[in-house]
């Protein structure tokens, strides 16, 4: 990562971009972050501190974050059960049973990422 004063905002959307990245490699973290040329350390201190705002908004923390879940359907009325992602700024994403990891994980990084 490039040294210098960047926003929290940005250096917090710069992390979560390389846990993502990370998450998707099927690399161990020593070996993503020396082939990214990111410090293993800052790595392990920004996944923590990711997670645990994410830890203290599922407890009733700021609502203005990241991404929450809630049950759309149990699928007992012949439909697959679902849920719908909120992400931040109240937009909503609805997900099917049986969506690829993969996939819905790339989306969800990009649209948090792009805001769009």
């Amino acid at each position: 990562m490039k040294r210098g004063r960047g926003s929290d905002r940005e250096k917090e959307r710069y992390w979560r971009g390389v846990i993502s990245k990370a998450a998707r490699s099927g690399l161990s973290i020593r070996a993503f972050c020396e082939r990214e040329d990111v410090s293993t350390g800052q790595f392990y201190i920004w996944r923590r501190k990711l997670k645990a705002g994410r830890q203290t908004k599922k407890n009733g923390g700021s609502q203005s974050g990241g991404p929450t879940f809630a049950l759309v359907s149990d699928g007992t009325e012949g439909e697959p059960a679902g849920i719908e992602l909120v992400l931040s700024g109240g937009r909503r994403l609805r997900i099917s049973k049986g969506v690829d990891r993969e996939t819905l994980t790339e989306v969800v990084a990009t649209l948090e990422r792009d805001g769009c």
